[in-house]
């Protein structure tokens, strides 16, 4: 892995600067490299989940991947442009100029994590090329026969000084991340996020961080429980809850959780009538999560929990072998349960009362600061009373999710949540670096500022100046 690095670094410096068109050339192969394969890629995560739609796939992560391609190649000229900037009076004047270029960093590292392992290492390969960057993406060991196609085709379309695949478990992540990389991007759990921040940190790696954390929804004010719990429902099974924003809790007024919850069984029933023999609905990824998700459910009956299982046509669970699972609705949660300490990441919905939305805003506030952030309702001072009082990665009104799809807003998460922003210009603006130029004016600007020995009554006129407000 070192020497890819230093491969790439080599390249990368003879290369310099990197044109407009290489950086387009690239991303079109990195469209083509997913799209030429799409079928492919559709089996090989079905094989690693154990079950994944097909559809789903096509939406999440082949659609899902080109289009922020598209987006790039779209922008990239405008991204790419050098930033004027003002200078202070009279240097503007006597013909001094200020700017900023937008240069690439060098070699990128990317740790992609398993839930959509497509979409998450092309979506950030999206900024990273159009910034004129190399990468080398170290895949996620729990989507192996994902991993193996992308390293079968990967030759096809790049030399390895442009774009590598490595993968390995736990000890390849950790050397991985220990790389002298100009930059490390990491998509995955916040506990493992901290360790990467640590092996990244000898080599002074600036490091985004895209994590995750228990992102609420709250009904507010005159919501309509039909169309609400219809679009959590969809949000909360899309992949099976395996979802970094996925609606983590649902927060309701107390007088309307018995209609909720109503509404929750009815949603999901409509969308997966079954489940077992569902092409539509996807599987846990493996054994340990699936056990890992049952113990916090009885967990949560052992503390005096209620837990309602969704099963419209009464699929035999307990006698099957998959690793789908229900979607499990949790009613009078307390905070000393699991599922509200840690992320859910699966198909168990815990819902929360609260009375008045103060109560629901310090809810969210005494957790650490989430990822995405869901508000229904048409009250605009308690829209803005929730947008001002709480903070958040993002935040979606009215639906969930959809926050990430759109390629002009920045992605990313705030504390516990993650470090940095990518996606669109601020994705392009995280993998380049911002030099400052500053050209000086033909007059002898330091004996006008009295900078020049002796310093003299110019000398304190200046000083006199610049200390005036």
């Amino acid at each position: 892995m070192r020497e890819l690095v230093e491969a790439q670094r080599a390249s990368f410096m003879e290369a310099l600067p990197e044109p407009l068109s290489v950086r387009k050339d690239r991303l079109k192969r990195a469209a083509a490299m997913i799209a030429d394969h799409a079928g492919r890629f559709c089996d090989a995560l079905s094989e690693d989940f154990g079950h994944r739609s097909r559809e789903q796939t096509m939406m999440t992560d082949i659609a899902g991947s080109i289009a922020p391609i598209k987006h790039a190649l779209k922008n990239l000229e405008r991204w790419a442009k050098p930033e004027k900037r003002g200078v202070q009076f009279p240097l503007g004047l006597l013909g001094a100029k200020a700017w900023i270029e937008f240069q690439p960093k060098g070699v990128v590292g990317v740790i992609a994590p398993w839930n959509f392992p497509v979409n998450l290492v092309m979506s950030p390969l999206a900024g990273i090329f159009a910034a004129g960057n190399r990468a080398i993406v170290k895949t996620s060991e729990y989507t192996p026969v994902t991993a193996a196609l992308f390293e079968e085709i990967v030759g096809r379309y790049f030399d390895a000084t442009e774009l590598a695949f490595v993968s390995g478990g736990p000890e390849v992540g950790k050397a991985f991340a220990e790389l002298p990389f100009d930059h490390l991007i990491f998509t995955g759990a916040t506990g493992i996020g901290r360790h990467i921040l640590h092996a990244a940190a000898d080599n002074l790696t600036p490091v985004t961080l895209e994590l995750g954390g228990k992102s609420p929804v709250i009904v507010g004010k005159g919501a309509d429980i039909a169309q609400t719990t219809e679009r959590v429902a969809l949000g909360k099974m899309l992949n099976a809850g395996q979802i970094c924003l996925a609606p983590d809790y649902m927060l309701v007024p107390s007088a309307q959780e018995a209609e909720v919850v109503a509404g929750l069984k009815a949603a999901a029933s409509a969308m997966y009538p079954t489940l077992l023999n569902n092409p539509d609905y996807t599987s846990l990824v493996n054994d340990r999560h699936h056990q890992r998700l049952n113990d916090w459910l009885d967990d949560a009956r052992a503390k005096g929990a209620t837990v309602e299982t969704v099963n419209p046509s009464n699929d035999d669970f307990a006698g099957s072998n998959s690793r789908k699972m229900p979607l499990h609705i949790v009613r009078d949660v307390t905070d000393d349960m699991t599922l509200m300490q840690e992320e859910i990441f699966g198909p168990v919905l815990p819902v929360r009362r609260y009375d008045g939305i103060d109560d629901a805003i310090a809810q969210v506030n005494r957790r650490d600061r989430p990822l995405g952030l869901y508000y229904f309702g048409p009250d605009e001072d308690e829209r803005r009373r929730v947008l001002d009082r709480t903070i958040s990665g993002g935040v979606t009104l009215d639906d969930v999710i959809f926050h990430v799809s759109m390629e002009e807003l920045p992605f990313g998460g705030v504390g516990p949540s993650g470090m940095g922003a990518y996606h669109g210009l601020e994705g392009f603006r995280t993998f380049s670096h911002a030099k400052s130029v500053y050209k000086q004016a033909k007059r002898d600007v330091a004996k006008l500022a009295g900078l020049k020995p002796p310093y003299g009554d110019a000398t304190r006129k200046s000083i006199a100046r610049q200390l005036k407000m």
